[in-house]
């Protein structure tokens, strides 16, 4: 489920190179956090939230596949590179 939602954030945006997805998961739970670079957020949410509300319910039944439940969060800004 982490390597799809990359791979729909990567599609969406313009500076691919900053999207990243961090997966945490508890038990049936698993918790994304998809990270953008702040001038592709308007993107991945879309008007009225329209792509990301796409994008959870794309994930969500992946999941159901797997029997577990999917929270994605969308947060701004990529992680610092050093």
């Amino acid at each position: 489920m982490k390597e799809l939602v990359e791979v729909i954030a990567k599609s969406l945006v313009d500076y691919p190179e900053q999207v990243t997805v961090d997966e945490i998961v508890d038990g049936n739970h698993v918790l994304l956090k998809l990270r953008v670079a702040s001038a592709d957020m308007g993107k991945v949410i879309g008007k009225q939230g329209r792509i990301a509300k796409a994008m959870r319910t794309v994930v969500k039944a992946a999941a159901s596949c797997e029997n577990k439940k999917v929270t994605v969060d969308i947060i701004e800004g990529s992680v610092a590179k050093f």
